[in-house]
């Protein structure tokens, strides 16, 4: 496409944007106003389905829909890192060399590792319930599990991470939550209708398929984010340009990530 054919594109869609916007903005309740229409009817969703998290029921029941093709971006966008980022014929794995680190960042970093796990896996699983939810304690998870980087070492974190695990995993989880939208149409409803069993008010259990359709957001934005950061981390780590380039560094004793 030619530079002044995307221009015409892009100009073409910024003005149904910009029409399309601004009809929607005519049609908001005007500031001050005590009428607030769609919190209202999101509120009262939300005691219906009895989820305690207004946020998470929005996202994950009344617009279940719009969440799958926002997970669907970050699962896109994980495929596309993973094929740009691969390594190609005239790039060589080497052995990253170590660097020292402090006391103090290693010993911060082992204390905070299971905190910083629980927190995520505690964020991920009361979404239903508590601020929070999926999307939050996934990339708790994720950042969890690089305190390794820099509170040990590369290779710790290499250990630490199963790619082809993660891989699997991120792709099940996406995958999962297309297919929990299938039990609405085998029962004769919407696809991705809450048709669980909604539980008691302010319970784990509550909510129906909100806190499934969360756990597998929370189970794929956590392996996804940590499959992104691998391969990122590979080419400033282990990957080194040009044929001959690759010389395996020798370990120093002591070392960790700078």
């Amino acid at each position: 496409m030619t530079p002044r054919a995307r221009l015409v594109l892009f100009l073409a869609a910024a003005v149904v944007i910009g029409a399309v916007f601004t009809l929607a903005c005519l049609q908001l309740p005007h500031f001050g106003t005590q009428t607030h229409p769609y919190a209202d009817r999101a509120v009262a969703a939300t005691m219906r389905q009895r989820t305690a998290n207004t946020v998470s029921s929005v996202n994950f029941d009344q617009r279940a829909f719009d969440t799958l093709g926002e997970e669907s971006i970050l699962f896109a966008a994980v495929l596309g890192a993973v094929g740009l980022l691969r390594r190609t014929s005239d790039e060589r794995r080497t052995r990253p060399p170590l660097g020292p680190v402090l006391p103090s960042t290693r010993l911060f970093g082992a204390l905070m590792l299971p905190v910083t796990l629980l927190t995520g896996v505690y964020i991920a699983g009361h979404g239903q319930l508590s601020p929070g939810g999926g999307f939050q304690g996934g990339v708790v998870l994720a950042t969890g599990v690089h305190l390794t980087y820099l509170a040990a070492d590369y290779r710790v974190l290499d250990r630490l991470r199963h790619r082809e695990l993660l891989d699997r995993t991120d792709a099940l989880a996406a995958g999962g939550y297309a297919v929990l939208g299938l039990l609405g149409l085998a029962v004769g409803a919407a696809y991705l209708q809450n048709v669980l069993h909604l539980g008691t008010f302010n319970q784990l259990t509550s909510g129906g398929l909100v806190p499934v359709i969360n756990a597998a957001v929370g189970v794929e934005v956590g392996a996804g984010i940590i499959v992104l950061l691998a391969h990122f981390l590979d080419q400033t780590e282990e990957f080194t340009a040009g044929r001959g380039a690759g010389v395996s560094v020798a370990a120093a004793p002591g070392g960790g990530a700078s």
